[in-house]
Formats: structure tokens, C-alpha cells, sequence
């Protein structure tokens, strides 16, 4: 699954794409992810929200499949 980084998430993953071989639940991906890029990403990823393919991932044990894209998104501040 091709998984693209936003805004602070791009920042603590030290680049805007990846690769994970899926398909993997949302909690696997997360725990994946943090396995790629540490702690420092642990703590921005745990205020993001993660879309797949347009669609907000919710649930941990929601399926991601393997041709999925992913977006990580940070909260965002409007003004």
C-alpha cells in the first residue's frame, strides 16, 4: 500500500511517501508505521487521522488492503 505523509506527519517521517506490504488492519498499520520512523512519529501519529483511499479509518480492526493509499493527516488550524 502506497502510504503519503501531510504537514507534521511528513516532518517526523523525514519524507512524504512509503511503501508497506499489506493488507494489514489499521491497528498493524499504525504499528507498522511506528516501526519505520519511532517514537517521535508514534507521538504525531497518535493525532492523526488515517484515510484510506478517501475513506476515514476509524476502527483498528478495520481491513486496509493492499492496493490501498493511505494518508496520514495531522489536525489542521484554519484561519
Amino acid at each position: 500500500m502506497r502510504i503519503r505523509y501531510f504537514a507534521g506527519a511528513a516532518d517526523a517521517a523525514g519524507h512524504d511517501e512509503s511503501v508497506l506490504s499489506g493488507p494489514l488492519d489499521v491497528a498493524e498499520l499504525r504499528e507498522a508505521l511506528i516501526s519505520q520512523h519511532g517514537p517521535e512519529f508514534a507521538r504525531v501519529l497518535g493525532r492523526c487521522s488515517l484515510l484510506a483511499d478517501g475513506v476515514r479509518l476509524d476502527a483498528d480492526d478495520a481491513r486496509v488492503p493492499d492496493a490501498a493509499t493511505v494518508d496520514v493527516l495531522p489536525p489542521f488550524a484554519g484561519g
